[in-house]
């Protein structure tokens, strides 16, 4: 991503860019930055193709094409699909033959890395992958934002914040638009204000279940489950993370006992510092024993309710208030 911020200072584009990954407000960020920085508002330069089963003649003839009255023409390609399979080989073929006035701006959500289109982009061009920031990364990237509204907030209320609104870009982005109008007047934002304003993603009130099953709350977690189906999640979508939440805790149960620590585990499952941090927490609360027997029922719930034994709503509820 640095290359692409040099590029835009320097001026000097590469011919080919590739945004790929899962972070979406990255890619859509640098994007925006890379047409601007290349085309401006030069509308009759710019060509825009999204989607798949894109007529490839159609975009190798506007690539062959002078730009009018201006200095580049801009071909800009999202969700194509063209990276993940062998239909794009008239497009590769191409490419070497592409005039240096034409540029080619690619945004995938997947593509193969062996794929001939990716190759040829890396060996012709750069090759930009937007995965998750990491704590540290999300950490300094939100107090930057606070910092420009005025707003200092602690390392612990970060914590906290992150915790509860998880690592997606866009969404954080929202999130600290609240506070920061939630705060108008003060300079110090706080867990109370973050407790106050900022919605819980559906991973923090699985947290909560799970915490709640631990200390043998059971309305509590019941609760928590009803406020998931009012938020209109699907009871099976609900057992799923519920089922990945007692695999994570059964890793990290079995890593701690390694001796590694959070930054270690962190690390080695690719989570979240905070996150794992969590996790940990909840792993001293249960037995490997206690662990394994409910993964075991999660697998077994979903089988009762793909052959019928079970709604879907009942078999989460048995699971929830489950007594171990």
């Amino acid at each position: 991503m640095k290359t692409i911020s040099q590029d835009i200072k320097s001026g000097n584009f590469k011919q080919i860019y590739l945004l790929c990954g899962e972070e979406e407000f990255l890619k859509r960020s640098y994007k925006n930055q890379l047409k601007a920085a290349l085309i401006g508002d030069d509308a009759m330069n710019y060509h825009y193709f999204e989607g798949k089963g894109l007529d490839l003649r159609e975009i190798i003839s506007l690539a062959d094409t002078m730009p009018f009255f201006g200095e580049r023409r801009l071909i800009q390609i999202e969700d194509s699909g063209l990276f993940k399979g062998s239909g794009a080989d008239e497009l590769v073929d191409y490419l070497p033959q592409m005039p240096d006035t034409t540029y080619l701006l690619f945004t995938e959500s997947e593509v193969d890395r062996r794929s001939r289109l990716y190759k040829a982009v890396k060996a012709r061009g750069y090759v930009a992958e937007m995965t998750r920031q990491d704590e540290k990364q999300l950490a300094v990237w939100a107090g930057g934002i606070l910092a420009k509204a005025g707003r200092k907030i602690t390392a612990r209320t970060m914590e906290f914040f992150l915790g509860r609104v998880g690592d997606d870009m866009e969404n954080i982005r929202l999130e600290l638009e609240k506070l920061i109008s939630y705060t108008e007047g003060r300079d110090v934002v706080t867990e109370a204000d973050v407790d106050a304003v900022c919605t819980e993603q559906v991973t923090g009130k699985i947290f909560e279940m799970i915490t709640a099953i631990a200390g043998r709350r059971v309305r509590q977690a019941i609760d928590l489950y009803e406020d998931l189906l009012t938020l209109k999640e699907p009871p099976m979508r609900i057992l799923f993370l519920i089922a990945r939440q007692f695999n994570q805790i059964l890793q990290v149960k079995e890593l701690m006992a390694d001796g590694l620590g959070r930054d270690a585990i962190a690390a080695q499952l690719k989570l979240q510092s905070f996150v794992v941090g969590k996790i940990m927490a909840q792993a001293r609360s249960f037995t490997r024993e206690q662990i394994l027997s409910y993964v075991e029922l999660c697998v077994d719930s979903e089988e009762a309710v793909k052959t019928g034994r079970l709604g879907e709503r009942i078999a989460v509820e048995l699971l929830i208030a489950r007594k171990y």
